[in-house]
């Protein structure tokens, strides 16, 4: 498949309008719109924008290639744009990005379109290929350019620099897999060629794994370059000298790396069992503990959201406190609560322990850290037994993995399907049930009677903090961290925290889009129309509907947003809300504990608040 076939005279834009980063995106977006590529415009803008918080797509040179593969694609394509003057985009060098090429890439197992972005991605590195775009004076001769040097890229593509004995070997990974895993091995490759030095570049990308590294060229290799964002399989490097850093550092400092593995100045690898401890975003390490628990609560979320609001439908129909025996119940309320509350719910906790298992221990520690979930689910140990019980099975597996290192080689096909799930469900349960389930029920008991016994000023603080925590990152790990309490909470049977927690989450966009219509002259074009879409995403409790607004412009409207969430969160709390369903948002504000109309105040105000702050603090766009 050819660029020109993904790019065509619909989807060029010879001149932006745009002078923000958030501008161009939304124009990029339009513009794939109204040649009729995606299904919905705003969700794909939102996968654009959740690419952008990983790490900036402006990969620097004066180029940003803002992507996403979503099933909000109907048509594979490209979007292009030229800005004269320059935009902000917050790329890797700081400079101003003037040539943008927006990838609408596709969920689906054909993935040939995918090659073809990747060669796009590498072609945008040659400085001639750059300046030819710079200069074009119509939509033909574009089109004509990329024909060209694309005929170019393919005589040289399929060609990788062999390495002889004691050379460097490099894998370049990015949690998409389209742009920047093929850009960093280009980078390794072609400054590798221009030192004389011998390399060889394994790709993880969208297509699959590509000039996979053999067991002879690691063994051979003097050194190992990884250059990833996302997970790589890292167990065999084990014993050799490795360089780790972000795919990004690999694309801007390639030189630097090649020369730290020709001087031996790299670290030897020792594998801890898990295929990659930290994941890079090129501005921070995000711990393992916090990688392998998001990795439970993403899994389990599907559970707690669909079980969640079929239970608080299944209020609406009669069941009363989770209880499907209570007379009152209507028979279609019981089949609800048997489907949300005695099905999925109670698979929330077993997920959740699951999935933080396979993240430290791959599969193998999947089956003994979900039965230590079943069990803490099962005899009160709760939410915080499941946390405990991931952990717990994942590194008992990691154990077993140590243990069983020295077995025949005969042996090695019995480890993953009868040592580990034998002996890792055993140790995991025991531990689990003799050592683990009755502290934690009545360090549970303990913090259920403690909420229940709050005082009403205590109680206005924890509202307090869970609101304004839920504005804090918008998404991010403080977000989650209250989310995932609120969670807690419900499983613990006290409804009140989680009420303060999704007050707290709808205020941002709300609050923004509030201000977006009070306040126009604050705000450009794109930014109004954009607000009116945060309406939306508020009343659905999609905190994330507000990262826009506060990327351009973080000094204003954060502080606002987190005013406006943590006074929503404590008024939620003095009005003694409790909310039975983890999400949902205004769809099960009917169902909630204590006043509904209480509830819209406190969420209404706290908008309020944010978009009163919002207004004074940002300065006419004029100015």
């Amino acid at each position: 498949m050819k660029i020109t076939e993904l790019l065509n005279e619909d989807t060029i834009i010879l001149r932006l309008k745009s002078t923000t980063k958030t501008e161009v995106i939304e124009e990029l977006v339009n513009k794939l719109d109204s040649a009729d590529k995606i299904v919905n415009k705003e969700k794909f803008k939102q996968a654009i924008l959740k690419r952008e918080q990983q790490f900036s797509t402006g990969i620097g040179d004066g180029v940003a290639i803002p992507h996403a593969k979503t099933s909000e694609v109907k048509t594979p394509a490209l979007v292009f744009g030229y800005s004269e003057d320059g935009i902000d985009y917050d790329s890797l060098d700081g400079k101003p990005a003037h040539i943008f090429f927006m990838i609408a890439g596709k969920e689906e197992e054909n993935n040939e379109h995918l090659e073809t972005l990747s060669r796009l991605s590498t072609m945008l590195m040659k400085d001639e290929f750059k300046n030819r775009i710079m200069n074009i004076k119509n939509k033909k001769e574009l089109l004509n350019v990329i024909d060209y040097y694309e005929e170019v890229k393919l005589e040289e593509e399929g060609t990788n620099i062999t390495t002889s004995k004691g050379g460097i070997l490099a894998v370049t990974a990015c949690p998409t897999g389209i742009a920047h895993t093929y850009m960093a091995a280009d980078a390794l490759k072609n400054k590798a060629k221009e030192m004389g030095v011998g390399i060889k570049v394994e790709t993880n990308g969208s297509t699959g794994v590509k000039d996979k590294l053999t067991h002879e060229e690691i063994k051979d290799a003097a050194a190992i370059i990884v250059a990833a964002d996302t997970k790589v399989e890292m167990e065999r490097f084990e014993g050799k000298k490795v360089i780790e850093v972000p795919v990004a550092q690999a694309i801007k400092e390639p030189e630097k790396l090649i020369n730290k593995c020709l001087k031996g100045d790299a670290p030897i690898y020792r594998y801890t069992g898990n295929d990659r401890d930290s994941v890079s975003t090129g501005k921070m390490e995000r711990a393992g503990f916090y990688k392998h628990l998001m990795n439970g609560v993403s899994n389990m979320l599907p559970f707690v959201v669909g079980g969640g609001i079929l239970i608080a439908i299944s209020f609406m129909f009669g069941i009363e406190a989770f209880n499907p025996n209570n007379p009152s119940f209507h028979p279609f309320a019981k089949l609800l609560m048997d489907i949300g509350g005695g099905s999925a719910f109670a698979l929330m906790i077993p997920i959740l322990a699951g999935f933080i298992g396979m993240s430290i221990a791959d599969r193998p520690g999947f089956a003994p850290a979900m039965v230590g979930g079943f069990i803490a689910a099962n005899n009160g140990a709760g939410f915080l037994g499941g946390l405990i019980a991931g952990f717990l099975g994942g590194y008992v597996v990691l154990l077993l993995k140590k243990w069983f290192s020295n077995l025949p080689p005969s042996l090695e096909g019995m480890k993953p399907v009868l040592l580990y799930p034998l002996f890792g469900i055993f140790i995991t349960g025991a531990i689990m049930l003799l050592v683990v389930v009755n502290p934690v029920n009545s360090l549970n008991l303990a913090l259920e009677e403690w909420l229940n016994s709050m005082g009403a000023a205590n109680k206005v603080i924890l509202g307090l903090i869970l609101g304004g925590m839920m504005a804090i990152d918008m998404g991010g790990p403080i977000n989650k961290a209250a989310f995932t309490f609120g969670i807690a909470m419900i499983d613990a049977g006290n409804f009140a925290p989680h009420a303060a927690v999704m007050a707290g989450g709808m205020v941002p966009p709300l609050g923004i889009a509030i201000a977006t219509t009070l306040f126009r002259n604050k705000f450009t074009k794109s930014e109004i129309e954009s607000g009116k879409t945060c309406y939306i995403m508020g009343a659905s409790f999609i905190t994330e509907g507000a990262i826009p607004f506060a990327a351009a412009d973080p000094g204003r409207v954060i502080p606002s947003i987190i005013m406006g969430s943590a006074v929503a969160g404590a008024l939620s709390m003095i009005f003694n809300i409790g909310l039975p369903a983890p999400h949902g948002g205004a769809f099960v504000i009917p169902i909630v504990k204590g006043s509904p109309l209480l509830y819209i105040a406190a969420i209404l105000i706290g908008s309020l608040i944010t978009a009163l702050m919002v207004g004074f603090l940002k300065k006419p766009i004029s100015e």
